[in-house]
């Protein structure tokens, strides 16, 4: 992952890149709510985070890594990737960039859709616990970060990272959408989470991602990129 501007410029290039996902990937959920598409919805969702992501971490790539998940920055922690202050300011942005993704939802979107669907924000599925949460979400992110490995860090990589890490989203969401809300990310459940002030579970969308981030980036690094 390249990182050849300041901090401060990779810093805003992170909130902006989460503000695009945050707010893209939520106000999706909310239009499906506002649509009535029903069982259509879920791959409108899928549609909208996967190229929501695509697109931030194309844009932002080249500045910052295209992070875009202050997941991503603690498996990039883990490895030695990224300094610890560096870290620590990739993701208060991060967060800067989901607040205000959640405030514009707010003021956006109509207030009887939004509040229907907490405004985006995951929550778990009718009769999921939330132990199957927490790996549900470690195992989605799994997936996510092995493909960041594989495409965006890994010097070998075929020049794909943005397709190719929108894509684990996609098929993510997907898998997962209907049982946690596939957030793989604490940033895009903070945002919508303080828009709504729906808490519910919050334990499950920090634990979950960090876990699941941390091993595939370890995995990586030391089987196959040694």
């Amino acid at each position: 992952m390249a990182k050849i501007a300041g901090l401060g410029q990779r810093a805003l290039v992170e909130a902006v890149g989460v503000f695009f996902l945050v707010f893209i990937g939520a106000g999706a959920v909310v239009a499906a709510q506002f649509a009535g598409l029903g069982s259509a919805s879920l791959l409108a969702i899928a549609f909208a985070n996967g190229i929501a992501l695509a697109l931030a971490v194309s844009f932002a790539m080249n500045i910052s890594g295209g992070h875009i998940n202050p997941a991503v920055t603690i498996a990039m922690l883990v490895n030695k990737a990224i300094k610890p202050k560096e870290a620590g300011v990739y993701i208060i942005f991060q967060l800067i960039g989901a607040t205000i993704a959640g405030l514009l939802l707010l003021a956006a979107y109509p207030a009887a859709s939004g509040a229907a669907v907490n405004y985006g924000t995951p929550s778990l599925g009718s009769g999921v616990g939330i132990l199957q949460g927490i790996t549900f979400e470690a195992i989605m992110t799994f997936i996510l970060v092995f493909t960041v490995m594989g495409t965006a860090v890994d010097k070998r990589a075929p020049k794909i990272a943005g397709f190719g890490i929108g894509l684990a989203v996609f098929i993510d969401v997907l898998a997962g959408g209907p049982f946690t809300g596939a957030a793989m990310n604490p940033a895009r459940w903070f945002g919508p989470a303080l828009a709504s002030g729906f808490f519910t579970n919050w334990y499950v969308y920090i634990i979950g991602p960090i876990v699941g981030a941390v091993i595939a980036a370890i995995i990586y690094k030391r089987l196959l990129l040694k």
